[in-house]
């Protein structure tokens, strides 16, 4: 399986997880100026920003950890944009998922909620 797909399988099995929590998805792959959220969401009146990483088993690092302050900062001006284009008024966060693929096995998802701890400033 190549990087895309792979990308692809992840982002299909974070849906399924989120809306299987009862989150509505509002969004996927939505492109905004200077980037690209995984999936946009709403978890009890809340917007969450959801950044996907998928890794197969045998990477150097699990994918919940690949996410490094050049990508936080990204996803925090990525998020703002989102934020402002549909004129959202209520709280927002950036939430981030990461699926560990073992070829044996079931995938692993590691939900991580609002990474940026509140601060949106990151």
């Amino acid at each position: 399986m190549d990087h895309l797909e792979t990308g692809r399988l992840g982002e299909s099995l974070a849906e399924q997880y989120f809306r299987g929590k009862g989150w509505t998805i509002l969004g996927r792959n939505v492109r905004v100026k200077f980037g690209e959220l995984d999936l946009v969401a709403l978890d009890e009146g809340e917007l969450v920003i959801v950044e996907v990483r998928t890794r197969s088993i045998g990477k150097v690092l699990p994918a919940e950890e690949t996410v490094g302050p050049r990508k936080l900062k990204v996803l925090v001006r990525s998020g703002r944009i989102y934020v402002e284009k549909c004129r959202w008024a209520g709280p927002w966060r950036i939430d981030l998922l990461g699926i560990n693929l073992d070829p044996g096995g079931s995938p692993e998802l590691v939900h991580l909620p609002d990474i940026t701890a509140g601060r949106i400033d990151a």
